[in-house]
């Protein structure tokens, strides 16, 4: 089968009108969709095709996934419920009613969870020499360190917080784990209520045998510490004991329109935020009825938001083990291979970008050698007077914010749009903020009312007699760590009608531009949605006059609903089209005369789908000469309206050909691919045959091997700076190089 796109036009007069009055059974809501995709991403936990150690992987996945939707989604259905707020939406249901069939679902799927957990990893964990302990499984010698460690490295820290007349209820911190005692005084016959905090500073987890090569034996710092809970209460009887962990709510109403400092806003919100109101207590099985019922009282929370779960309540505490050296339990190891126009380590990237432009599809292709590289050599260069970036999100250690303050302290001009907003990353985004602007960066915190979402980055060199400008724009986070994680794509260029609007789009982020007719750029919320709805209604249109049309997209979520609208018009014109959706899909496929001709696939696998690509055909013969563009925003309604993306057209036919590959390998997949029923459930893909085994991520990976001859794939990180590694690994194919001219 044949997929194809198309372009469009900026013209007002192309401009499609769509309804957005909607019956409520064309869309599905957004939070069960999003729970199915949770759901998917546990499945990978229990399928025994994924190594043992990602299985487990995955159950801590799924745990801080659920954690963030309770956290986000959740509470807002409360303060809703709370508020009388119950009228239906576009899916037909209330706040009441999705808060019941959030937990009708959540509840089998944490039993689904904990059965997996306890029937088929742990005794594949035992096979192979991996044990998760009792303390009274433990040896005497384990014991002995285990308590050693306890009363050295545990016991300073804890803080034991009792309740009583003279002691309020302690504050409960987000997701900490915890143990409610019970104590009882000698000699008296009263209960004691008591909190123990599990401390989040130490290892959840604590291998008890470091001396052993061949077993690796696990004991939960949990208990541990409730193994030693006559240290922390001597002489107190302790009569039960029951670990519980809460879920608080993080959406904080806001007004950034009466925010005078949106640093001090946000500071205040964080602040906020440890004191918001509980959504979910989870305890174990075979709960205390007294410790139970006094938390409930305590927390002012009602049945319907307490989950009784497995002995485990939080599956992320086994990182340790998911992170052992044991090859054979693991994904084979992927080390992202330098792309060959970027092999010569001698020339300026500046001027290699110049000869041509570059697609990268990471963590295919290297992040540190591209990116990374592009902002290190910005900064060292003496001919580069400026660099501009945004930063949405970063790691620890940023190469990108040490590249700033490198440049900024030798006298370049540098601007860094950081979004204070990002969620769960606030903290750490106002400390890069604040270091950037000692070091002497212009830092922009955005425009009032918008996240600034774009992952653009501007670098302006002295050039003869003029300025050359170069740009990155990409799917994706500067993040070197989630650059070896997430699928993301990005695009390095000096063509001028491109950079000449990033220089615009950055005079929009840090100025009062009102620049709206970009060259190339597809710009949120200046005139992206008009430009995909334009592109969507022109697919129609080729349709009638019999030519090929087809859509394309790839993305985490859709749930723009004058887009869906869009698209359901285009499937009842005949357009074929395919979606390729990580996440929550609000569009219901196949339902006939509205969606037979859409299909919605998600993929799931060892990578984390985050690209969003768009392909349009346009009425063209060859599928390569249809219209391909990428970029930073989901058919969200958020990202159309209410955060500035930013989107470019892919031009050069060898970099289509490269997307086009990309598209097939995943439309084509049988092993990793769930595809969507029109009732919002999804069913995954069966391989029919050997050769269909190998999934979306395996297939590309070798693509990217296969498209470097033998001897020459470089690993990540050979440039200066980087790992010693790698760097053997670029002198090595230096000389071979060097052998083959001789």
């Amino acid at each position: 089968m044949e997929y194809s796109s198309g372009g469009g036009s900026q013209n007002d007069e192309n401009k499609v009108e769509v309804s957005q009055e909607a019956p409520k059974a064309d869309f599905i809501n957004r939070d069960l969709g999003w729970l199915e995709f949770n759901r998917r991403v546990l499945h990978e936990s229990l399928d025994i095709r994924t190594p043992l150690l990602e299985r487990l992987r995955f159950l801590g996945i799924f745990t801080s996934n659920l954690d963030e939707f309770f956290m986000k989604r959740v509470g807002g259905l409360r303060r809703q419920v709370a508020a009388g707020l119950l009228n239906k939406g576009s899916d037909g249901l209330n706040a009441e009613d999705l808060l019941g069939t959030v937990r009708s679902l959540v509840l089998p799927m944490l039993k689904t969870q904990a059965e997996g957990f306890k029937e088929q990893i742990q005794p594949e964990l035992r096979k192979h020499g991996i044990y998760i302990l009792q303390y009274s499984e433990l040896t005497e010698n384990e014991k002995h360190y285990a308590n050693k460690f306890f009363k050295e490295n545990i016991f300073p820290i804890l803080t034991p917080l009792a309740v009583d007349s003279g002691h309020p209820f302690p504050f409960l911190s987000n997701l900490s784990t915890s143990l409610g005692v019970i104590l009882s005084p000698p000699g008296k016959d009263e209960k004691l209520f008591a909190r123990v905090k599990i401390p989040q500073s130490v290892p959840q987890i604590l291998r008890v045998n470091l001396d052993n090569n061949t077993e690796y034996r696990f004991l939960k710092t949990r208990d541990l510490v409730i193994e030693n809970l006559n240290h922390i209460f001597p002489k107190m009887k302790i009569i039960s004991t029951m670990p519980f962990r809460i879920t608080r709510n993080i959406e904080i109403e806001r007004d950034e329109e009466d925010a005078e400092d949106l640093l001090e806003m946000i500071e205040e919100e964080l602040r906020l935020r440890r004191f918001a109101r509980v959504v979910r207590f989870e305890h174990g099985p075979n709960p205390d009825p007294w410790i139970r019922s006094f938390l409930i009282n305590e927390l002012d929370i009602n049945e319907e938001e307490v989950y009784e779960v497995n002995d485990e309540l939080d599956y992320t505490v086994f990182k340790p083990i998911c992170d052992l050296r044991i090859p054979e339990l693991k994904y084979e190891s992927w080390i992202p291979v330098v792309p060959l126009s970027l092999m010569d380590q001698e020339t300026s990237i500046l001027n290699i970008i110049k000869k041509g432009e570059i697609l990268l599809h990471h963590p295919y292709d290297s992040f540190s050698a591209s990116v990374e590289r592009f902002i290190q050599s910005a900064a060292e260069d003496p001919r580069v007077v400026a660099i501009k970036m945004t930063l949405y999100r970063t790691d620890e250690n940023s190469a990108f914010v040490n590249s700033l303050i490198r440049a900024a302290e030798s006298g370049k001009q540098v601007v860094c749009l950081v979004e204070v907003k990002a969620r769960f990353d606030e903290a750490r985004n106002i400390s890069w903020a604040q270091q950037l602007e000692d070091a002497g960066v212009h830092v922009v915190y955005g425009i009032v009312g918008f996240k600034t979402h774009s992952k653009i980055a501007l670098v302006i060199r002295q050039e003869s007699e003029c300025l050359k400008s170069y740009v990155h724009i990409g799917t994706g986070n500067y993040h070197s760590g989630t650059s070896r994680l997430y699928t993301d794509m990005g695009l390095l260029s000096a063509n001028p009608d491109l950079t000449e609007d990033v220089v615009e789009l950055f005079h929009y982020l840090t100025g009062r531009s009102m620049k709206t007719d970009y060259h190339k750029l597809l710009v949120a919320p200046v005139n992206m949605k008009d430009r995909f709805l334009a592109m969507i209604d022109r697919e129609i249109q080729k349709k009638k006059e019999g030519l090929p049309a087809a859509i394309v997209a790839k993305m985490n979520n859709l749930e723009d609903q004058m887009t869906c609208r869009a698209l359901y018009k285009a499937s009842q014109a005949g357009v074929s089209i395919d979606l390729i959706v990580r996440g929550f899909c609000a569009l219901r496929p196949q339902v006939a005369g509205l969606s037979e001709n859409i299909r919605v696939t998600s993929i799931i696998g060892r990578f984390l789908e985050h690209s969003r690509i768009f392909y349009f055909r346009n009425g063209q013969k060859d599928p390569l000469n249809g219209e391909f563009f990428i970029g930073s925003a989901d058919w969200m309604y958020r990202n159309l309206q209410s955060r500035v993306e930013a989107v470019v057209p892919i031009e050069e036919r060898v970099l289509k050909e490269k997307i086009w590959e990309v598209f097939q390998v995943m439309l084509n997949d049988q092993r990793q691919v769930w595809e969507m029923r029109s009732d919002g459930t999804y069913l995954q893909r069966k391989p029919q045959s050997e050769n269909q085994n190998l999934g979306t991520h395996q297939l590309l990976m070798k693509s990217a091997r296969q498209r470097y001859p033998p001897g020459e794939i470089i690993a990540e990180g050979i440039w200066g700076g980087f790992d010693e590694g790698t760097r053997r690994t670029a002198r090595r194919s230096s000389a071979r190089k060097s052998r083959r001219k001789k």
